[in-house]
């Protein structure tokens, strides 16, 4: 059994640690608002990856299908989501303030909450989980158990990549000016709207292909 906990937490790291607009948005939070915030963003993240590798590992089909038969929706909301915040990103003006000055409850929940909706939003999440779940050969017909280790070990993965870039974030954050700072902002924003925009061209591509 705990050899299924070791291997969710490992495909659960893997997966969060795979580059992406997610990535450039929680380090730059890190940087502007302080390590909790950029944590509570990674956690964000590593709730959508726990409860997408639940749908795959406890074989809930009919949800599945609907999050993957809808994914030319999801994907187009998501990243023109991502393309707004990119551009939010650029010509916002980052200032690395003191953390304790800029912290709150709302503060938190949004970022939490906005993290958590741009992962769910993207189906080849829910696609990697049930291709590397079906892997590892679980299911419920052994009980519910062996699958619940490995969704505790997806998200306790995923929650602690997102710990080492909170933390890096945090080390960096004490030594840039606030003109790297302003530098590295600007790169977040347009590397994330770029994703954003790679994400609506490549499904409308398959969709395209597939309509064909």
């Amino acid at each position: 059994m705990s050899s299924l906990l070791i291997r969710g937490f490992v495909l659960g790291f893997v997966v969060a640690a795979t580059p992406g607009p997610i990535f450039f948005l929680c380090l730059r939070r890190t940087l502007t608002r302080g390590w909790l915030t950029g944590l509570v963003s990674g956690l964000g993240v590593a709730t959508a990856d726990g409860l997408y590798a639940g749908l795959a590992a406890f074989g809930i089909g009919a949800i599945t299908s609907v999050l993957v038969d809808e994914r030319l929706w999801l994907t187009l909301i998501g990243g023109a989501a991502l393309v707004l915040l990119g551009i939010r990103t650029v010509v916002s003006r980052p200032k690395n303030d003191d953390p304790a000055a800029t912290l709150d409850g709302a503060g938190l929940a949004l970022a939490y909450a906005s993290t958590l909706g741009l992962t769910i939003t993207n189906p080849a999440t829910i696609i990697s989980f049930a291709a590397l779940v079906a892997s590892l050969g679980i299911g419920i017909g052994d009980g519910y158990l062996p699958p619940a280790l490995v969704v505790v070990g997806v998200f306790a993965g995923s929650a602690t990549w997102w710990c080492i870039v909170a933390g890096f974030g945090a080390g960096l954050r004490a030594r840039v000016t606030p003109r790297v700072l302003r530098g590295i902002s600007a790169f977040s924003g347009v590397a994330i709207a770029a994703l954003g925009v790679l994400a609506i061209l490549s499904t409308l591509e398959v969709e395209g292909s597939l309509g064909g």
